[in-house]
């Protein structure tokens, strides 16, 4: 036995060298393959990795934007941010929005998933793709649609008064009292199918002997979907619940056109007020919109951490996962 575990020893110490010149020698061979790769990383390296890493360096500056470089002023940008209600109002704007809009979509999603799972649902098929077209479509067209269609003289105002809801026609996304709800409504609307899909494919794993033995113990349907069907679902829901959570934040395109983040700073999510600060306002202020956009990438990796650490505790409450 020890000679044994000798040779291998031995064999496994001259095999990692072979190994390391197999992996050289198949990037040489191969050297083409990356070649196609490298507009994609340049492109990748120019629009994404140097502004991510440029916003870090110009969070610390005093940049308005018209001279070549500015100036450090090392935490000055950041302790202005603390002292601005007009940030805080555009944070608690993107956490109102977060709240609101993210457990709406996942329990429409679930709802809509059940129905369209059950056997008795019929064109089942043509549903599902009904409710998928929104996502496909652009985030910024959808917004100047329903601008149109939430004006005070358009088709949904104008049903409200002739059903008796409304006395006068109501502009929603000019009101201030529901600028914000309609931009959740319709985030909700357009990513709905997106979470149908998710809940849909969770729906699957569910044994179907599970159903027939609830069934056969005469649990009703509210009952085998609470005792049953839900329990199962845990994993999923915590996975999909972090996905929409880091989507809700991220409504720039569809907030901008339908609100612009108004009126009067109604609906001003943390996206808005950075773009406004670094490009919209009468003066810009690069850098201080480059420590907002820092504040606000922070809370993002925050959540994706936690996303990260849920997907790995959901995986490992799944049949078969490592516990």
């Amino acid at each position: 036995m020890t000679f044994v575990s000798a040779d291998l020893t031995r064999s496994a110490r001259t095999d990692a060298p072979r190994t390391r010149k197999s992996l050289v020698r198949r990037l040489r061979e191969r050297w083409w393959i990356y070649l196609f790769l490298l507009p994609t990383l340049v492109g990748y390296g120019l629009y994404t990795v140097y502004p991510l890493l440029a916003s870090w360096v110009y969070a610390f500056m005093d940049w308005p934007g018209f001279a070549l470089t500015g100036t450090f002023n090392g935490l000055e940008n950041f302790i202005q941010l603390w002292s601005d209600p007009l940030f805080w109002n555009a944070f608690g704007k993107s956490l109102l929005f977060l709240v609101v809009a993210m457990p709406t979509r996942v329990v429409l999603a679930l709802l809509l998933a059940l129905w369209l799972n059950s056997r008795a649902t019929p064109f089942k098929g043509v549903f599902r793709t009904l409710f998928f077209l929104p996502v496909v479509t652009t985030g910024a067209i959808i917004g100047i649609v329903f601008t149109l269609l939430l004006d005070a003289q358009g088709p949904i105002s104008l049903a409200l008064v002739w059903a008796g809801i409304t006395e006068t026609p109501v502009n929603f996304v000019a009101n201030p009292d529901t600028s914000l709800w309609a931009g959740v409504a319709v985030w909700v609307w357009k990513w709905l199918g997106i979470t149908m899909i998710y809940w849909l494919a969770a729906l699957q794993t569910v044994p179907a002997d599970v159903h027939e033995a609830a069934q056969l113990d005469g649990a009703t349907g509210w009952q085998e979907f609470w005792r049953v069907t839900l329990p199962l679902l845990i994993p999923f829901l915590i996975i999909i619940t972090l996905i929409d959570t880091v989507s809700a934040l991220n409504v720039f395109d569809l907030m901008q056109t339908m609100t612009g983040g108004g009126p009067a700073f109604s609906s001003e999510v943390i996206e808005i007020f950075i773009y406004r600060t670094a490009f919209a306002a009468t003066t810009p202020q690069l850098g201080y919109a480059s420590a907002a956009a820092v504040l606000f990438g922070m809370l993002t990796v925050v959540l994706a951490i936690v996303q990260a650490l849920g997907i790995r505790a959901a995986r490992s409450m799944m049949p078969g996962g490592n516990s």
